[in-house]
């Protein structure tokens, strides 16, 4: 889905389209629309960074055990064998 703002929505505000992508995947993750990895995409940033954003916005970040062995898999592919 593609989604178009016009400019005179934007104007005032500040804000960039990238902010603005920024701020819907916050409150949809916030308001449990979508996941975590689906947000961060939306907002066009790495995972981590996401999470260190919602922090920084008080918005509280689920972690499950999926999402815990997800990282471990993703260390493992990290570290040298």
């Amino acid at each position: 889905m593609k989604i178009d703002l016009l400019d005179s929505v934007l104007d005032g505000t500040g804000m960039t389209p990238e902010l603005a992508k920024l701020e819907i995947a916050v409150a949809l993750y916030r308001d449990r629309k979508v996941g975590m990895g689906r947000a961060a995409c939306l907002a066009g940033m790495p995972r981590l960074f996401f999470q260190r954003e919602l922090g920084s916005r008080g918005v509280t970040v689920d972690y499950d055990v999926e999402e815990f062995e997800e990282d471990l898999r993703s260390i493992k592919k990290l570290m040298p064998r």
